[in-house]
């Protein structure tokens, strides 16, 4: 699969952001948890490629 594009990272970071009261200082944070949340959901494997498949891993 292919990893999340910025666009959808940041608007599951904006999400997670709003649910946790919108705290000020954090955006990294929810911007890296929002993309592993994506990556989790598209099964991004970043060791995968058409030369090391995930079944030889």
């Amino acid at each position: 699969m292919d990893a999340p594009h910025n666009a959808q990272i940041i608007v599951r970071a904006n999400q997670l952001w709003e649910e946790a009261g919108s705290p000020e200082g954090r955006a990294e944070e929810f911007y890296a948890r929002a993309e592993e949340e994506l990556r989790e959901q598209e099964g991004f494997d970043p060791m995968r490629t058409l030369d090391n498949p995930k079944d030889d891993l």
